[in-house]
């Protein structure tokens, strides 16, 4: 069993100035390994070992570790001398703007910041001003950010959100110190794919918005049901609340529309993160204009506020244009490479674990997968809590990360193809994967 003291020693000597030895508490795991580089679909640890990368920064490199194309891009930003002014429009953020309001049907008009986090905070604030309620509903399991109204049942126990209730919801779990009780109060926690429970609050609380990943990316590859998001916005609709998808994973990653190009369904705002970029710190909030216009109203009492000196940093912005523009080609066929990939892991998974007699399900959407230890696909939180063989996953990932293969050493969460990665590399991993489920 690898120890990895080079990692270890690194820990503790951030730990003297960083409280926990991270920067994002998020990354701190068990095994703690800490990575020293990255190149298409492979990555190198402090010791030297040499992983094929599932982890992809929680799925944000898309195209693949130091994609050459968005490198030369954010080379091409230095080598013009182009600085962070902080006063003025600039040439980048406007060319990208429309690029991708151009990629993105349902996004009349756009905003940029420098997180997910921050995308969905101000998504809220929007919601908050144009219906004027105070009350949110969000999605036991998912994640939205750190701010206030969505730091909370991540990944719970089950002692601390209680047995399944339908229609109905479930206390505030929070993930953090300093939450006012005030505060707690104004959001509404219900499970995924439950409809009932979306009109048992909207009975109850004037709901500002619904915000959820329209596919349950945090705890693996949590599917909709069928008609569950078109359910959605007809409540929404019905209720006068706002709908909002956080596509900060499931966005660029799974088409260059979003999900919700995939699903048809419209939402009123939408937030997008991670492979926006490839990796580089962008978020983005967008929709339609009438509630986008919101940063710009009139009244004073009505107008949001967004700002951030490092919103569409010269740098990252050019590595957000040269993203989606190789995201859209029709040379690289981004979309058709990675989907050819997840089939052929996919059928291999299946092969794999239907040897080994114990329940399993592959549960996967384009580049994204999930493996789970039960005998059906989740379509909840408590779903996956009541069912899915937590313990059995665990020593399947670390199997893995001993022969060579990197996902972030947690039960369920998700796997990450990318661009780079290529037939070869699942061939590899399948090998691999192979030998250490024979070995469980």
């Amino acid at each position: 069993m690898n120890t990895w003291p080079k990692s270890s020693e690194q820990l503790k000597r951030n730990e003297k100035w960083i409280p926990g030895g991270v920067v994002s508490l998020n990354r701190k795991s068990d095994p703690n390994i800490c990575f020293a580089k990255g190149q298409g679909s492979r990555v190198w640890d402090l010791e030297g070992n040499e992983y094929i990368d599932y982890q992809a920064g929680f799925a944000a490199t898309f195209l693949g570790h130091n994609d050459p194309d968005v490198n030369a891009a954010v080379q091409g930003a230095l080598s013009a001398q182009t600085i962070l002014m902080s006063a003025g429009p600039t040439n980048l953020e406007g060319e990208f703007a429309q690029l991708f309001c151009e990629s993105v049907p349902n996004a009349d008009s756009m905003q940029i910041t420098t997180t997910g986090s921050e995308a969905t905070y101000h998504a809220l604030r929007i919601a908050r001003s144009v219906t004027g309620r105070d009350h949110i509903i969000v999605m036991q399991g998912g994640y939205n950010g750190w701010h206030n109204d969505v730091a909370c049942n991540v990944i719970s126990q089950l002692s601390d959100i209680g047995p399944r209730v339908s229609p109905g919801e479930y206390p505030y779990d929070s993930l953090s110190a300093g939450v006012p009780d005030a505060h707690k109060a104004l959001v509404h926690v219900i499970n995924y794919n439950d409809l009932a429970s979306v009109e048992y609050v909207m009975k109850r609380y004037p709901v500002a918005a619904i915000l959820l990943e329209p596919i349950l990316q945090n705890i693996g590859i949590v599917k909709p049901q069928p008609g569950y998001l078109e359910g959605l916005r007809a409540l929404c609709d019905a209720n006068g609340s706002l709908l909002i998808f956080d596509e900060v994973k499931t966005g660029f990653r799974h088409a260059l529309g979003g999900y919700q190009q995939i699903c048809g369904v419209r939402p009123d705002l939408s937030t997008f993160g991670k492979a926006v970029a490839n990796g580089y710190p962008m978020g983005v909030i967008a929709g339609k204009k009438e509630y986008m216009d919101y940063f710009v109203h009139p009244e004073k009492a009505k107008r949001v506020l967004i700002a951030g000196t490092f919103n569409a940093h010269p740098l990252t912005t050019a590595a957000a244009i040269a993203t989606v523009r190789k995201l859209g080609s029709a040379e690289h066929k981004v979309y058709d490479h990675v989907e050819k990939l997840g089939q052929q892991l996919e059928k291999g998974l299946n092969d794999i674990f239907g040897k080994k007699g114990r329940p399993f399900q592959i549960s996967r959407q384009g580049s994204a997968f999930c493996v789970y230890f039960m005998d059906h696909l989740p379509v909840d939180f408590h779903d996956v809590l009541t069912n899915h063989d937590f313990a059995f996953d665990k020593a399947y990932r670390l199997g893995l990360i001993e022969q060579g293969i990197f996902n972030f050493p947690l039960p369920i969460k998700q796997g990450s193809i990318s661009f780079a990665h290529t037939e070869q590399d699942i061939a590899e991993t399948l090998e691999k994967t192979q030998t250490i489920v024979a070995s469980l």
